[in-house]
């Protein structure tokens, strides 16, 4: 199996390290990422400049690997290039949850979507950062283990997989969407000038069976994706009450 990874905190993570080790277990392993943090970029790709690729300057423990003046899909795009045969794609180990609404603006699960949109399966990888990194030498079980569970088959698939602090089991989840309250927070900084920082707080707990169910419960959430947005249930009422 050839391996792609990649992740939206940059070259320098200790998630996308982590991810590689794990992963080498299960194939040849290749490090694409971008050469500074991404976060939220979402699906963003560069198209009005052109794009460079240069050796890590960190090792990766005998992986080869690189990094990119562009966003995680570019790098997955840039990867798929490069490397043709790869098998799937990998992104993270992100530094900070990838659940419910935040699935729309993620630059590591865009990464995955980009691998699909390529042919190549993709999986997203995350786990919540407190005042101190993820363990990532706790959590290395459990991504072994849900690499193992999705590695099995061998269809085309996207997948987006989060892991709590101190997981107890797997389980299988859909997306949590649910509204919340957007708010701008204002300040200065050190030289007077004014800033503003846009946080966000759910407005409805979550349920039971969703992703953010499960990590608050301390569940490894695995949801299975589609890249096909459509609401068949809005189409086909639609459809019934104004036919054209």
């Amino acid at each position: 199996m050839t391996i792609l990874i990649t992740n939206d905190d940059g070259i320098y993570s200790p998630g996308i390290a982590a991810l590689a080790r794990i992963a080498s277990r299960f194939g040849k392993v290749t490090v694409i990422a971008p050469d500074v943090e991404q976060s939220s970029m979402g699906h963003a790709v560069t198209h009005s400049r052109p794009l460079s690729l240069k050796r890590s300057p960190i090792a990766f423990e005998g992986i080869e690997a690189w990094r990119v003046n562009g966003t995680p899909a570019d790098c997955v795009a840039l990867g798929s290039h490069l490397y043709a045969k790869t098998d799937v794609v990998l992104s993270g180990i992100n530094m900070g949850p990838n659940l419910g609404n935040s699935m729309w603006h993620s630059g590591t699960l865009a990464a995955a979507k980009q691998a699909v949109l390529l042919g190549i399966r993709g999986i997203a990888l995350s786990t919540p950062v407190g005042k101190t990194e993820p363990d990532f030498e706790a959590l290395a079980p459990y991504v072994e283990r849900t690499l193992a569970l999705l590695f099995e088959d061998n269809d085309l698939g996207l997948y987006n997989v989060n892991f709590p602090p101190q997981p107890k089991d797997i389980k299988w989840t859909r997306q949590s969407v649910r509204l919340y309250d957007g708010k701008i927070v204002p300040g200065v900084d050190p030289m007077g000038r004014k800033h503003y920082w846009f946080t966000v707080t759910p407005l409805e707990p979550a349920e039971e069976g969703t992703d953010r169910w499960a990590v608050e419960n301390d569940y490894v959430s695995i949801t299975p994706l589609r890249l096909d947005l459509t609401d068949e249930q809005m189409l086909r009422k639609v459809k019934l009450e104004h036919p054209v």
